[in-house]
């Protein structure tokens, strides 16, 4: 058996984050009103105070720093790949000319 994941909006995760720290509620009473858990809330608070413009990007989604970075990794691979490729067509050639 399968346990589904349930999965809320951005601004719904905004909304409940604001519910917290703007207008004072704690945590677990909040969490409690809203029918989900309180440590998924404070989880949700502790993103959004540490970068409130990129705190849910949703699914697929990247920050742009994790998105620069698997861009950067992705040309990495790249270019090694075509390092060997050119190590390799440099040793052919050179036992081909012998």
């Amino acid at each position: 058996m399968t346990i589904k994941r349930k999965s809320y909006s951005n601004q719904f995760k905004i909304d409940a984050v604001k519910i917290v720290t703007e207008q004072g509620y704690k945590a677990s009473e909040a969490a409690r009103n809203l029918g989900i858990h309180p440590n998924v809330l404070r989880h949700w608070v502790n993103r959004f105070k540490e970068d409130s413009n990129h705190a849910f990007p949703g699914k697929g989604h990247m920050t742009p720093e994790a998105e620069e970075l698997n861009r950067l990794r992705k040309e990495n691979m790249r270019l090694r790949m075509e390092h060997e490729i050119l190590k390799k067509a440099a040793a052919f050639f050179a036992k081909e000319s012998m």
